[in-house]
Parts: C-alpha cells; sequence; structure tokens
C-alpha cells in the first residue's frame, strides 16, 4: 500500500538588522522565493511582516503539498551546501527559526 500523502507547512520566522533589511528582501524575492517554487511539491510561498511586538519581524509560510517534499533532491540540491549568497545572508541574520507542520487530518463525523 502506498504511503498517505501527508501535506504540510514550512514556517521560517526570522529578523535582521535594519541596515540590511533591503539586501535580504531583494535576495528573498528575486532568489529564495523562486528557486523555492521552483521545486515540485512546492504549491505557493508567502512572506509577512509583524504588525506588533518584538522580533522576530519576518515571517514566511510555504506550503507543501506533502512534507517528503523537504527530503527530495531537488530541495536538497538548494540547501546542500546553500549557494554563496544563501549563506551571506544567513550570516546576517539575528534569528532563523525553522519549523515544519504538517496538516491534522479532519475526522468526519
Amino acid at each position: 500500500m502506498a504511503e498517505q500523502k501527508r501535506r504540510g507547512l514550512l514556517h521560517v520566522q526570522m529578523d535582521i538588522a535594519p541596515e540590511h533589511e533591503d539586501e535580504l528582501n531583494t535576495w528573498y524575492w528575486q532568489e529564495h522565493l523562486p528557486e523555492r517554487l521552483a521545486v515540485p511539491g512546492f504549491l505557493s510561498g508567502r512572506r509577512f511582516e509583524i504588525v506588533d511586538g518584538g522580533p522576530p519581524k519576518y515571517l514566511a509560510i510555504y506550503d507543501l503539498e506533502d512534507v517528503s517534499v523537504l527530503d527530495s533532491p531537488e530541495y536538497q540540491r538548494l540547501i546542500n551546501p546553500p549557494d554563496p549568497r544563501t549563506k551571506e545572508i544567513g550570516r546576517m541574520l539575528n534569528t532563523n527559526i525553522r519549523r515544519v507542520y504538517v496538516e491534522i487530518p479532519r475526522l468526519e463525523a
């Protein structure tokens, strides 16, 4: 029997010094997000900025067709090793919290 797909979310919170925000934003929109969305199984990506409260300032949420996409060769090629620009941005981040969530199946009554 085939393993059931487990729809998921990749949730990333990040914070960066104000003097590096423009660099982060340019990298994210021009490089990072398009690379992720080119990976089969990444359905969408959205980015948010906090309204109230402290850091981390930014939140990125990626909808995943299945959480196993994070183990796929296509995704692993992006992160192991990361490209030089991604490494540079990573060193600038004050906070980088990455979590993976799996969808809880709805129980039918």
